[in-house]
């Protein structure tokens, strides 16, 4: 028996780290771009947001039952949760994207009036977070990545 033998709680971790892990291959397999970076991000597939939420709501579901008012709460939670991983956040993200553009764009507007791009702050800025959300099977994958962990850690809790 796992020490802390709070079930759901640890589903949602381990769903986390899980997510967050397997985007470093996924990103190999599709792009061929080792990025290690990814582990510690926001965005990418699958989503971990949906994973943690998913995994919580159904080691809730198994150990409480799914008529019980937690699972409830808990199945309402992770429906916002995901809308707001595909929705809110991901719009907020394309707003990044744009965002970005109109910077590089009078950047070039400003390199070609004088030479100030050579100045050391320029080089240090950093473009704003453009992935912020999630599209949609993002969110999904997520979502059934959650619901398969708990499954299989289960059976570690018994």
């Amino acid at each position: 028996m796992i020490p802390f033998s709070n079930f759901p709680l640890w589903a949602a971790l381990a769903a986390i780290v899980f997510a967050q892990l397997v985007k470093i291959p996924i990103k190999l397999i599709f792009t061929k771009e080792f990025q290690p970076g990814l582990a510690l991000s926001t965005g990418g597939m699958p989503s971990s947001h949906s994973a943690a939420v998913t995994a919580l709501t159904t080691a809730i579901g198994i150990v409480e039952g799914v008529t019980s008012s937690v699972f409830a709460l808990a199945c309402i939670f992770s429906v916002i949760t995901m809308f707001d991983a595909s929705g809110v956040r991901r719009q907020a993200g394309e707003q990044a994207a744009v965002l970005n553009r109109l910077i590089k764009d009078f950047q070039h507007f400003t390199d070609s009036a004088k030479d100030w791009n050579k100045k050391e702050e320029t080089e240090k800025r950093r473009e704003l977070k453009e992935l912020l959300g999630h599209q949609p099977i993002e969110v999904f994958f997520g979502g059934l990545t959650g619901v398969i962990i708990a499954f299989l850690l289960y059976p570690l809790f018994q």
